[in-house]
């Protein structure tokens, strides 16, 4: 039980440092037209990125498990790809709400273990992630139209 949820918890927290690093490339990176507000937006994301990174990492603990902490680990165990040279803000969008959308799809999953197994702490924090993400992809998707 507890070693499948932090088994399922490092993939996300993977996928957390690649997606973070992605925004943040993006942040450095963008051009054209739509500059001032992805650059803010972009920061917003990574920001929030940021804290729940922390916060798988610290659930993970709390379970008694140890989370992955080096740049090696995420790379190898990460199922989002990291982005190289994306300056265009639709692009960069596109990427971000299929990375959302993964991680997203991952929570899900992690969430159904947690109720599975009794573990109300994980189920708690994935539901709040949740609620989060699918607001989020709801306005980036808005926002592609």
């Amino acid at each position: 039980m507890k070693n499948e949820i932090v088994d399922k918890l490092n993939l996300l927290l993977a996928d957390y440092q690649i997606h973070y690093q992605n925004l943040r490339g993006f942040h450095w990176n963008i051009q054209g037209k739509y500059f001032f507000e992805l650059h803010a937006k972009f920061e917003e994301l990574y920001n929030d990125a940021a804290v729940k990174i922390d916060e798988v990492a610290e659930r993970i603990l709390t379970i008694d498990g140890t989370p992955l902490h080096t740049f090696e680990d995420y790379m190898h165990r990460a199922e989002i790809e990291a982005k190289k040279n994306i300056h265009q803000g639709e692009t960069a969008v596109k990427s971000i709400i299929n990375d959302l959308t993964a991680i997203l799809r991952l929570e899900k999953e992690i969430k159904g273990l947690a109720v599975e197994y009794g573990d109300d702490g994980t189920e708690d924090l994935m539901s709040g992630f949740m609620d989060q993400q699918e607001k989020t992809l709801w306005m980036l998707k808005a926002w592609m139209k």
